[in-house]
């Protein structure tokens, strides 16, 4: 009880990816603490390592702004994070969220992700949904935005409000399905997480069946936004492409979670 032995997952992430991903999202949610902290550590770190593949470098001309801390982004900016260094001069722990550091920013493209957690929400899904998450936010860790839905849709990211990748993917491992899907509703959602964007391309990413069983009018959402992308399940994905073909839409099928980084690239260039 609470372990998890670490080669045996190696080994396993070589012969069968997906398997060993589904297998370390449903232990996310284990009820020994022990072992659910050893998954959602492992988890996170592979499943950032898995989305970096899918990571390209912008185009354009940049401009050195302020920006949220990441280690290999650029110097911290003394001023902007004065409050926090003086903090914890005086012992109190130092939150990395509240740093700035200086930066190139390149015009490029903005993303929501939004992921469908109805009916069946574990295993390879729940996987598939957390490589996706590291994926958009390695290719664009300062604009982009999350969204779960269900019944209910639950902004896990805002577009514009700094949070660790790491904590992002954790929260989407939390996410576990039930209910109804409120399609529209989602759409809808995402098109004000985009709107606070200044970005030049701003994309809307759905990773679902597109099976909407709440009144609403999807199409006339998804239309109404610049640019969306479906991705399905390739076992269950007819009724996502009759919604792709209805809105324009692209469409990418998925097996598995360990294809994202892949099918993302495909779709996005």
């Amino acid at each position: 009880m609470g372990e998890l032995d670490e080669v045996a997952v190696d080994e396993a992430m070589q012969n069968s990816p997906d398997e060993m991903l589904g297998m370390l999202a449903d232990l996310t949610g284990a009820t020994d603490p022990a072992l659910r902290a050893l998954a959602q550590q492992l988890a996170g770190r592979l499943m950032l390592d898995i989305g970096n593949r899918g990571r390209t470098r912008p185009h354009g001309i940049g401009k050195m702004e302020e920006q949220a801390y990441r280690p290999d982004a650029g110097d911290i900016d003394i001023d902007a994070s004065l409050d926090a260094i003086s903090e914890a001069r005086n012992g109190i722990a130092l939150d990395p969220e509240r740093l700035r550091i200086r930066g190139w920013r390149k015009p490029g493209t903005a993303f929501c992700l939004l992921l469908d957690r109805s009916g069946s929400m574990g295993g390879k899904p729940l996987a598939t949904s957390a490589v996706a998450t590291a994926a958009i936010a390695s290719r664009c860790p300062e604009d982009y935005s999350v969204i779960a839905f269900g019944k209910d849709v639950v902004v896990a990211k805002s577009q514009d409000v700094p949070k660790s990748s790491e904590r992002v993917i954790n929260d989407v491992l939390t996410l576990r399905g039930y209910g109804t899907t409120d399609l529209a509703g989602a759409l809808l959602v995402a098109q004000q997480q985009l709107s606070r964007s200044r970005a030049g391309r701003r994309v809307a990413i759905l990773l679902s069946d597109c099976r909407a069983t709440v009144d609403g009018d999807a199409e006339a959402a998804a239309m109404s936004m610049d640019e969306v992308i479906v991705i399905a399940p390739a076992e269950d994905h007819d009724e996502a492409k009759a919604f792709a073909d209805r809105i324009g839409a692209r469409i990418a099928l998925v097996n598995g979670p360990s294809e994202i980084p892949e099918v993302l690239a495909r779709v996005l260039e």
